[in-house]
């Protein structure tokens, strides 16, 4: 294999991809379970893209936000959260962990940053919150190292995204030849 030729990580390796996809489920179950909005799964999994730079997952879950109710205005400033008041303390708790997830800064600044989260959290909301994180990580790593297109003017199909089967749609088994199913697992939609 060349240095141009195209490597799919989740076509290389489907058990592996197969085995990602549940633990999306799964924390879709939990952030659903500890009463977590999908809005708010899908607001944190855009911001844990942008920062991790993935194109097809910002694409995907700007995309699923919108369609769960979160404004184009908080999408825009999005990346200016702290910047705003249009961030609830629920909202700002819940980016403050995705922030801390991508970026793992030094202990002390990840220890505040998490205290502050956490005061406004009830155990299974931090614990989901933070596993929604951890997951949409991994999807964003994914899709940057294979190098997943976003496709010009076309969403990403519903079926492709792990989520989506934690909201009770179908998706296929396999991974599409250039488009993960990236989890946007919580709540119906984060990871």
């Amino acid at each position: 294999m060349s240095a141009g030729d195209h490597f799919y990580l989740d076509k290389a390796d489907p058990g592996s991809w197969r085995a990602l996809n549940g633990l999306a489920r799964k924390v879709a179950a939990a952030a659903e379970d500890a009463g977590l909005s999908r809005a708010l799964v899908e607001l944190l999994s855009v911001r844990v893209s942008q920062l991790n730079g993935c194109a097809y997952c910002l694409d995907l879950h700007t995309g699923y936000a919108v369609e769960a109710g979160v404004s184009a205005q908080k999408l825009a400033v999005l990346p200016a959260w702290r910047e705003t008041e249009l961030f609830d303390d629920l909202e700002q708790a819940a980016l403050a962990i995705g922030e801390v997830v991508a970026l793992l800064p030094d202990e002390e600044t990840r220890l505040a940053e998490l205290a502050v989260a956490r005061a406004e959290l009830t155990d299974e909301q931090y614990s989901a919150l933070q596993w929604t994180a951890v997951a949409i990580n991994a999807f964003n790593r994914i899709s940057v190292l294979s190098r997943h297109r976003v496709r010009p003017g076309a969403a990403a199909p519903e079926d492709q995204a792990p989520e989506n089967q934690a909201r009770g749609k179908q998706a296929a088994e396999e991974p599409a030849t250039d488009a993960p199913r990236t989890p946007s697992t919580v709540a119906g939609g984060t990871a």
